[in-house]
């Protein structure tokens, strides 16, 4: 089971992340403890969405949708702003 997930920085900027993991919780640590992406370091993270996918390949090819459909993105960053 793998999970396609957006993540919220709790700075005033609010930025977006969005990435996909087999262990939603352990990969929500790393990012908040500088140890996830590069892109995440110094900033910390709420979980905004998450969806369930059965194989890897479906998840990162929803990953990849998710992360240019910048229109989605906000529609989903403005529910909990």
């Amino acid at each position: 089971m793998f999970f396609v997930y957006l993540l919220l920085s709790q700075d005033r900027h609010k930025h977006s992340y969005v990435g996909y993991t087999d262990n939603l919780k352990k990969r929500l640590m790393l990012h908040n403890s500088s140890k996830g992406a590069k892109y995440t370091k110094g900033r910390k993270w709420k979980l905004i969405y998450k969806k369930k996918y059965n194989s890897k390949s479906e998840a990162i090819r929803e990953e990849i949708k998710l992360k240019k459909n910048y229109k989605l993105r906000k529609l989903i960053k403005e529910r909990f702003i």
